[in-house]
């Protein structure tokens, strides 16, 4: 019971509570960010869609905790989502300072991504991890992606996504020492395709 509260209250506290982060958001010092209207929304778009992300990183992390019984390896797991709430955070916060909103839809993203991560969970933990480790590899790549598309003026944007694009390598890699299995190639492939689905959506809603 205490389990499925704390899970519940996880839910919460993603979707409805204001994040706080335990680490300072990436500034870039003494350089301002200057931007168009179309930069701005260009640049609001984008961290919504990476704001997404980060919801159903949550998701995913609270999910397979509540479903591993191996104590060491939920501890793993609410660390790396203890260290993703930075990254939720940071997403919302510059959302506000472009004027932008996040999703409306991160109920349902939420969700899906907690229905994966009890599925990956039942799997056993070492299919679980290889989850996160393909998970994170997938986000590192769409987030390498925005820096190529984020305004170039977008200063702020930019220095945390490539934050957020250092700390997810680190997280696949955790997982990879933590013994992670890899997937098969078929299941590899319907996570892109529903990444890619989630991102497009995100983008526009």
């Amino acid at each position: 019971m205490d389990a499925i509260l704390s899970t519940f209250d996880a839910a919460l506290r993603t979707l409805f509570a204001t994040p706080r982060a335990s680490q300072p958001c990436p500034t870039v010092a003494e350089q301002s960010t200057q931007l168009s209207a179309v930069e701005k929304a260009q640049s609001g778009a984008l961290m919504r869609v990476n704001h997404v992300g980060e919801v159903c990183a949550q998701a995913l992390y609270t999910a397979q905790a509540f479903a591993t019984k191996n104590k060491a390896l939920k501890a793993h797991f609410m660390k790396a989502s203890a260290e993703e709430t930075d990254h939720l955070a940071w997403t919302r916060q510059r959302l506000a300072e472009l004027g932008d909103r996040p999703s409306v839809l991160n109920p349902l993203w939420y969700a899906g991504a907690f229905g994966l991560g009890l599925i990956a969970g039942q799997l056993g933990d070492k299919l679980s991890l290889g989850f996160v480790v393909e998970t994170e590899k997938q986000v590192e790549a769409h987030l390498d992606s925005h820096l190529s598309r984020l305004p170039e003026g977008d200063l702020a944007s930019r220095t945390i996504v490539a934050q957020m694009k250092e700390d997810e390598a680190r997280h696949a890699q955790n997982a990879q020492d933590a013994g992670a299995m890899p997937l098969p190639a078929p299941v590899q492939g319907l996570m892109r395709l529903a990444a890619k689905v989630m991102t497009t959506v995100a983008h526009r809603v």
